[in-house]
């Protein structure tokens, strides 16, 4: 019996060696960095006195410092564990294990994947790298949509909170997870209409899916995994941290007080709610917490509409989404998501 031949080029050379190793080093170097300027500024906010924590810098820089600083620490777990899910997905998970169980029917297969965020309690950024392996590992553009932009919501974390927040009231739960499980089918529905799939998608990641290859044993499934950490961490850090300085940015620009005066209205609470769910850039495992105390202000239409636009669009989620998606998708998603979050929260207004 003939055995097939090996192409060279599929063998690592000491240049491709090296050049990981070196990448490795890279995102290593600048990890140590982020995280290190975040623990300091942490350890200063925490531990030193009022006055000396100030170094004489306005309200509005210290606020801009704390709410920057706040939400990146909040997300860093998630992204870790993101990250550790989406290597585990790719690398260690029998090839073909995941796809063969998915039913054949697109529309079913979409649904499932909606299901999928219940076994896995991420919060919204953590998912950005489990969707970007899923797609990695053979799953359409659309159904990654779809997963991404449910399973933030239906995790059994962000249910429980909101259960423990709201109860029954007003519908709010339920409206939550319904309208949440309906608008990501609907975007995975729209886009897998798209006669070219990979458009939607930028450079560097069709790149990366176009390299992703077999692992071997155990050895070269470790390598791997570690080059995979790597290069991950190397594309989501940058994004967070801006995601991070643009929500602090804009939380300081945009007064709270003209939001809590809108919010009698029908239609103005469910558009100031979804406009603070994008600036305050919180984790869904515990945005009903956050909102609770805006429940006697505003309308349950606007806390639903900031329980299910947060978790799907906000400045940090553009920003980590970004390393997978074209700014021109990103656009057509924020205002298709908005739509959706809108009409829901008016629904639910006028429905009471």
């Amino acid at each position: 019996m003939t055995l097939p031949a090996i192409d060279k080029r599929d063998l690592p050379t000491h240049e491709h060696r090296s050049r990981a190793r070196a990448s490795v080093s890279k995102s290593a170097a600048g990890l140590a960095v982020g995280l290190a300027i975040v623990a300091l500024f942490t350890v200063v906010r925490v531990l030193a006195p009022p006055a000396s924590a100030t170094f004489g810098l306005p309200d509005a820089a210290r606020d801009f410092a704390t709410l920057s600083i706040s939400v990146a620490v909040e997300s860093l777990p998630f992204v870790f564990l993101g990250i550790v899910l989406s290597i585990a997905v790719q690398v260690w998970l029998p090839e073909g294990m995941l796809l063969r169980r998915l039913p054949r029917s697109p529309v079913l297969r979409r649904l499932v994947l909606s299901l999928l965020g219940m076994l896995l309690p991420v919060c919204e950024c953590g998912n950005v790298p489990l969707a970007r392996g899923l797609v990695v590992k053979g799953l359409t553009v659309a159904e990654s949509m779809t997963f991404l932009f449910a399973a933030p919501i239906l995790n059994p974390v962000t249910i429980v909170t909101t259960a423990q927040a709201f109860g029954w009231d007003n519908g709010i739960l339920v409206s939550r997870v319904l309208g949440g499980f309906f608008i990501a089918n609907l975007v995975g529905w729209i886009y897998s209409r798209h006669p070219r799939p990979q458009d939607l998608l930028t450079a560097g990641f069709q790149e990366t899916c176009t390299l992703a290859d077999r692992h071997g044993g155990p050895a070269g499934r470790v390598r791997r995994s570690v080059q995979m950490f790597s290069q991950e961490t190397r594309a989501m850090m940058p994004a967070l941290f801006i995601g991070a300085g643009m929500a602090g940015l804009i939380q300081v620009a945009v007064s709270r007080e003209v939001l809590v005066t809108l919010g009698g209205n029908p239609v103005w609470s469910v558009l100031a709610l979804m406009l603070l769910a994008f600036v305050v850039a919180i984790c869904s495992n515990v945005d009903a917490f956050f909102i609770l105390s805006f429940g006697a202000t505003f309308m349950p239409g606007g806390i639903v509409a900031f329980l299910v636009f947060g978790p799907m669009i906000d400045v940090k989620m553009l920003a980590l989404m970004r390393t997978t998606f074209t700014a021109k998708t990103l656009l057509q998603l924020s205002l298709l998501v908005a739509l959706c979050a809108a009409v829901l929260g008016l629904a639910v207004n006028y429905g009471h």
